[in-house]
């Protein structure tokens, strides 16, 4: 690929442009994301050609290091790459946990083995990953986790059940929070990688109000872990933990870009289409329409602003506590979208199966019940209230205040 340097930016959109003309299979434009989806099938021909494209150009991580296979690309070339998939109707094939989370942790926390092992597989989309952070007894208050990680010599020798594991059903390894040391809190926590292909971890999917769930409750008895697998030092995780979740909720916001829930109709080309138009083109639905341009305003505005606190972060070696002002932001929107496509569509909107519905009505109905936990997950809106009152606002703890 020809260095732009940073300079010639408009060189730098012919050739995006070119290269995603002559690899995205016309098939597949306009197309939501198979990686939005809760439930996962066989990828199509076009759907595995696409994926192994962008792969190995590494535009999947445009702004990943070269050296590991990302794109190693600017910002502002990382951005321009999004707009010209925008352009074309098609979707970034990559993603998952070791995109969002995993990833880019491993490349601030890991060693260079590591890094050469795990980062090329998460990104050509070869591997996927799941979290095992919350238990049972372990939620908010993470650092009370009992999975228990003995050292057995070489490897790690893992106990314990984990809950609300997302994509476990179908990940193939596993980052994992594990108590290594009983006589301490945060000090006696470890992060470690396993293999989730191994007869000591048992995957049970928890139903949701959405249907086909990514939620699971996953059991771990005498599980292996290499020593090898061990990010940062050992007892250390915590600090580990704690910069992957800031990494979390910046992806949660919808930073990433694409579309919302895996929708790519917009909100005034679905109003055109069910509600119909006036005699100047318009939405025919005045109050409709001015609700859909403030939430077009919103979002363009949130993401406007993550991209400057993606640059903010980059430039300050990792997100910051105002990834949580972020989540919470981008979760509002992305809901607000969803109910809006849902009042677009009327009764076609609610229809949960059947011949009377099209593929894209039912997945509106299903994605604005998921959309119903990305204020839950990742760190609840009320704890993410907490952590913006007192780390970024520096409001005083009023909870052991009698």
């Amino acid at each position: 690929m020809a260095d732009f340097g940073g300079t010639d930016l408009e060189g730098f959109r012919g050739e995006a442009k070119g290269w995603i003309e002559a690899n995205f299979p016309a098939s597949l434009k306009g197309k939501p994301n198979p990686m939005m989806r809760e439930e996962r099938t066989q990828p199509s021909a076009d759907q595995e050609a696409w994926r192994k494209a962008m792969g190995e150009k590494g535009w999947g991580v445009p702004t990943w290091p070269a050296a590991y296979g990302g794109g190693g690309l600017s910002g502002a070339e990382a951005r321009i790459v999004q707009q010209e998939l925008n352009k074309a109707g098609a979707y970034n094939p990559i993603g998952g946990m070791g995109v969002m989370m995993f990833g880019p942790t491993l490349l601030e926390y890991g060693t260079e083995a590591q890094k050469q092992e795990h980062i090329p597989p998460i990104v050509k989309g070869e591997i996927q990953w799941c979290q095992g952070f919350s238990e049972p007894g372990a939620g908010s208050d993470l650092a009370s986790l009992q999975t228990k990680a003995e050292d057995k010599g070489d490897h790690f020798l893992i106990n314990g059940q984990k809950i609300w594991t997302s994509g476990a059903q179908y990940a193939d390894w596993c980052f994992c929070l594990v108590r290594t040391d009983t006589s301490k809190k945060h000090e006696g926590i470890s992060f470690v990688l396993f293999t989730m292909h191994q007869p000591g971890v048992e995957v049970r999917p928890i139903p949701l109000i959405a249907g086909n769930s990514p939620f699971c409750e996953t059991f771990f008895t005498d599980a292996t872990a290499k020593k090898s697998d061990l990010v940062g030092p050992l007892n250390g995780g915590w600090s580990v933990a704690k910069r992957l979740l800031q990494h979390e909720r910046s992806g949660l916001s919808g930073a990433g870009g694409g579309g919302f829930f895996g929708m790519q109709k917009s909100l005034d080309s679905l109003a055109k289409e069910y509600v119909g138009t006036d005699d100047q083109g318009r939405i025919s639905d005045s109050d409709l329409r001015t609700r859909i341009i403030n939430n077009l305003i919103d979002t363009r505005a949130f993401q406007q602003t993550a991209v400057r606190a993606m640059m903010e972060a980059k430039g300050n070696s990792g997100p910051s506590a105002a990834t949580s002002i972020m989540k919470n932001a981008g979760t509002r929107v992305m809901q607000d979208r969803a109910e809006l496509t849902l009042e677009i569509m009327g009764s076609q909107g609610l229809g949960w199966e059947g011949e009377g519905f099209t593929s894209e009505e039912l997945t509106a109905v299903r994605s604005w019940l998921g959309g119903k936990a990305t204020t839950i997950y990742g760190g609840s809106q009320e704890v993410q209230n907490n952590i913006i009152s007192k780390r970024i606002l520096g409001l005083p703890d009023l909870t052991n205040n009698h």
